[in-house]
């Protein structure tokens, strides 16, 4: 199963989410989403990020599911850093409790916490980094036993 968004600088406890973002109130807000809801689809516009503070989702992209994202894990920044629609759909496997930040205020919590700036980063970085690995396994072809 591939990782998806894992914020794991605030993954110790739904606690410690909490606590990591206690100073930030104003750019953000508490949201609850009851088991079954789709929170992002695949090709909307994406104008909020999402840091799941309890409960479990689901990650669906176009080549199929993904990862189980749990407290701690992150996601909705690719479309606040490129402007393009959302690449997957994030729906929700159990009641989710979430902290949102909107557009407007997403850059300012990246400047004012680091770690997070920095986790969202290597988060790109491998996701490129497994394209790259399914782009050539494709290219190769199938290998001989």
């Amino acid at each position: 199963m591939r990782s998806y968004g894992i914020c794991s600088a605030f993954r110790s406890s739904a606690d410690s989410v909490r606590a990591s973002f206690a100073g930030l109130p104003i750019l953000s807000r508490i949201v609850e989403a009851p088991a079954g809801t789709v929170i992002t689809q695949i090709g909307d516009a994406g104008d909020t990020f999402f840091i799941i503070i309890d409960g479990m989702a689901a990650v669906r992209t176009p080549v199929g599911p993904g990862s189980q994202l749990q407290p701690g894990d992150c996601f909705g920044e690719m479309s606040l850093v490129d402007g393009e629609p959302r690449s997957a759909s994030i729906v929700a496997t159990t009641d989710v409790r979430m902290l949102v930040v909107d557009h407007s205020h997403f850059w300012r919590l990246l400047d004012e916490t680091p770690e997070l700036m920095r986790r969202i980063l290597t988060i790109l970085s491998r996701r490129v980094r497994r394209l790259e690995q399914t782009i050539r396994a494709m290219l190769q072809g199938p290998n001989p036993t």
